[in-house]
Formats: C-alpha cells, sequence, structure tokens
C-alpha cells in the first residue's frame, strides 16, 4: 500500500498533466462530489493558471444538495440510493450542464466509518465522467480508513479523466 504522502505527491502531478490536456484541447472540466467533500476540486486547483480550464465545482454531499445544485431526481434517489452509478450519472450530467463545461466528473461513496448497510459496504464508491456525448460509471470498492477511500476516489477519478482526455488527442 502507498503511503498517504506518495498518493498525495501523484495526485499533484495528475492534476497538472490533466490541466495540460485540458489547455491542450482547449476544453474545461467540472466536478460534483460527495464522498471526497471537495477533495477532487482541491488537487486539480492546486495547478497554477488552473482557471483557465476549471471554472467551478459542487460539493453535493446531502441528497438536498444533489437535487437542488446538480438536477438529481427525487425517484432516481428513491429507487437506487445516493451511492449508485444512477446518481452519479445524473450529478455528472447536471454538473455538466450548469458549468457549461466539456468534461465533468462525480462521485459518491461510503467513505465511513459509519454509514454501512447490507447492500452497501464502507468503501464502495460510484464514478461517473460525463462530456456532452456520453456518461461512463463504475462502482469501486477499497480498503483503508476514511482517508485512504477518499484519497483512492480522488486518484481514481483522476487517472480516468486523465486517460480519456490522452485518448482523445
Amino acid at each position: 500500500m502507498k503511503s498517504k504522502e506518495k498518493m498525495i505527491e501523484e495526485l499533484i502531478k495528475l492534476a497538472a498533466q490533466i490541466g495540460e490536456l485540458l489547455q491542450d484541447a482547449g476544453g474545461t472540466v467540472t466536478t460534483a462530489e460527495s464522498c471526497t467533500g471537495g477533495g477532487i476540486s482541491y488537487f486539480l486547483t492546486e495547478v497554477a493558471g488552473s482557471s483557465a480550464w476549471f471554472d467551478r465545482a459542487f460539493v453535493t454531499y446531502s441528497d438536498d444538495s444533489k437535487q437542488t445544485l446538480v438536477g438529481v431526481q427525487q425517484a432516481t434517489l428513491d429507487a437506487h440510493g445516493a451511492v449508485s452509478e444512477e446518481v452519479v450519472a445524473e450529478m455528472a450530467n447536471g454538473a455538466l450542464a450548469v458549468a457549461n463545461a466539456d468534461y465533468s466528473l462525480a462521485v459518491s461513496g461510503l467513505a465511513g466509518p459509519t454509514g454501512k448497510n447490507d447492500e452497501k459496504p464502507i468503501g464502495i464508491v460510484c464514478f461517473g465522467w460525463a462530456t456532452k456525448v456520453e456518461v461512463v460509471t463504475e462502482t469501486c470498492l477499497f480498503n483503508g480508513d476514511r482517508h485512504i477511500i477518499r484519497l483512492n476516489t480522488i486518484i481514481h477519478s483522476l487517472c480516468h479523466l486523465q486517460s480519456y482526455l490522452t485518448s482523445q488527442k
């Protein structure tokens, strides 16, 4: 397992690479974050000049904020729960539309130590990445304490975005 310091160092490098890719493409990115509480946005804005490709983000920790800020439907929350691919797809699409961005990413999960239930264990995180033409979702299960789960969530979301941006060059 990587140390927290190593993970943070990797995140800063990854965010800089994403910034370069977005700048080269003339694109912008936004986020809708639940379990990371703005952590993804924090690392993206650690990059000097990030205002050229990052305008805003949404911390949607509660169900109400998911609905009011990025347009998640109550019916989706009722049917699938906040930690679901259906909800992160709506979060990603909603953030994309509200921010008028080219790319968005959304996360919702259970970082612990409380909150688990029979269907959703601590460490489960749902991801959504959207463009104006598609949404991709994924669910992962991370081990570790709250801090490590959140760091792994940030790394995974940004790695996927970097891979996508690289494939579009």
